[in-house]
This record gives C-alpha cells, structure tokens and sequence, in this order.
C-alpha cells in the first residue's frame, strides 16, 4: 500500500482533488534520499540568499515554464519537517508529498533486517504514481538543474504523445560540468544515436576526473507519461527475483536502459544547454552557495523567491 498525503489543498480526497484540478504538467521531486555522503538532509539546508533550499530554485523555474503541480516523495519520518518546509510556497505552488516506504515491496518478498536506506529511484517514482495524472517532470530535490532545462522538458511534454512505443525524454549535461573537486560521484552515462535518440545509459560509480569529460550524463531530469509505470511495476518484480535484491537499490536508469533494448519506450535527450550544480560532499556547499549568490546578482532569480 502507498500513502498519498494531500497537504497543500487542506483535507479532500484524491478522487475530488483529481477532478477539480486537472493539471497540465505535474513534477515529481524525489527527496527521500538519506545524504549519506552528505551526512544529513540535504534536501532541506537553505544554501541560496534567504536560506533557499535547491529545489525551491527547481519549483521556481518549473513555474514559469508553466508546470502546475508538484509531488515529493519522501519517507515518513520527513513529513513534519516537509510540512513546515512548504509554508514557504503555499499558494502559489500546490502540492503534496507521496511517501517511499521500505516496506512497500512485492507480496512474499521478506525485508532484509537493518535495512534503513530507501530502494532506489525507481522505487521512489512509483510512490507517486497514485498522484501522476498526466505528463511529469522527474527531478532529485538536491540538485539545480536551470531555467533552461525546464522550458525544455515542458516544450517536449507539451508535444503530441500518441507515439508507440512511447516518448520520453532527458536533460543530458556534459560530465564535465557535473564533477566535483571534492571526490567522485555517480553517473547515468549515456549513449546517444546520431538523432539524438537514448540508445543506453549506463551507471558509473566513482567517477573522477580521468573520465571522458565531453561524455553526456543524466542528473535524473526526466520527461515521462504515465506509461512509465507499468514498466516500473514489472521492474520492480525483476528486481525482488535478482542477487541485489537485499543490498542493491531498485534505479530509474536500469529500467530505462530495460525498456530501451526491449523496445518499449524511446527517450529523447535534450540538451538545452543550462548550467547544473548540486551537492554530494559537505565541501560542494560553499561552491553551490557562490553560484546561487552570482546567479541572484545578475538578476537571473530574486533574492526570496516567494515573496
């Protein structure tokens, strides 16, 4: 069973939420991650002017390339915290929180005991999936990911989606501009057609600078329709019946390449040219904070977002 909390609409239910809010573009903000490397959540540390978190940069420009609705996954033990979190843009941005639970796993499947870390991206997206009525967008609540990349993927979920199979689409970055000085990180490495077309993406571990740095990468900026859950459901089966089912995490890229080789989808990658910076290490902070600062006083974004 998946929980939906409907809290940025006061108290109704889904069904009468569904029918007087039919929303163009929805967003799907994965923020269940621990921040392990990190070492705490960093989801919720305001590191912009007026202690803006990353993703309200993200729900910003989101708006103003014309999405509608926002969904966060997150685990249960957030939802105080996201609560007092989203005073900060309610009414201007409805909203509401699915929640990721570790014991959300296929009938039969026994949970590893000690387990805290979540299953995986994959897992997380399809926690929102009673929320998802149409076209999303799918992001990590810690990255920043530009103005650019969000007219972009809205221009692409906008189009006609009668294809078959269906249609999806990426933001790629250049690797080089995704590394950090501080130690390696993780990467979709992708390979791309001469049409601009995903032909696979592959997830690299430890990535440093030694690396083809003109590689295109996904930071899990995603454009799908719901056609994507089905594939999720079935890839989670495959996941509980494979060896990394107790260890291993249950990611949106494996799936993806999944579908890709089994004919089942087909994803466009788009590269709009935005800038990307995140943080993964605790000594990214201070860089992301010069860049959200420079970005602010070249008139890019206000100084409170919100106000």
């Amino acid at each position: 069973m998946i929980d939906l909390v409907l809290d940025g609409h006061g108290i109704q239910d889904e069904l009468s939420f569904a029918k007087s809010n039919r929303m163009t573009l929805q967003l799907v903000v994965l923020a269940a991650g621990l921040g392990s490397r990190y070492g705490g959540l960093k989801q919720l540390e305001g590191v912009g002017p007026a202690a803006t978190t990353l993703m309200e940069y993200s729900l910003f420009d989101a708006r103003r390339a014309g999405f509608d609705d926002v969904v966060f996954v997150i685990r249960p033990d957030m939802a105080d915290a996201f609560r007092d979190f989203a005073v900060r843009f309610a009414g201007r941005f409805p909203w509401r929180t699915a929640l990721q639970r570790l014991e959300d796993v296929p009938a039969g499947v026994a949970l590893p005991a000690g387990r805290a870390k979540p299953w995986g991206t994959a897992h997380a997206v399809l926690a929102a999936a009673p929320a998802v009525t149409g076209p999303c967008a799918v992001l990590n609540a810690d990255d920043f990911y530009g103005a650019e990349a969000f007219a972009a993927l809205a221009a692409f979920l906008r189009a006609p989606a009668a294809a078959r199979p269906p249609h999806f689409a990426l933001v790629g970055y250049r690797l080089t501009d995704t590394l950090s000085d501080a130690g390696p990180v993780n990467r979709g490495v992708c390979r791309i057609d001469g049409d601009g077309w995903l032909e696979d993406i592959e997830e690299v571990v430890n990535i440093d600078g030694t690396s083809d740095r003109d590689a295109i990468v996904s930071m899990n900026l995603w454009g799908f329709t719901p056609a994507l859950f089905d594939m999720l459901r079935t890839g989670l089966d495959r996941f509980f019946q494979g060896p990394d089912a107790q260890r291993g995490e249950f990611l949106l890229p494996t799936v993806i390449r999944q579908a890709i080789a089994a004919g089942e989808c087909r994803v466009r990658v788009l590269e709009p040219g935005s800038r990307w910076f995140g943080i993964t290490h605790q000594a990214d902070r201070s860089g992301v904070e010069a860049e959200l600062r420079a970005l602010v006083s070249a008139g890019r974004y206000p100084e409170r977002l919100w106000t």
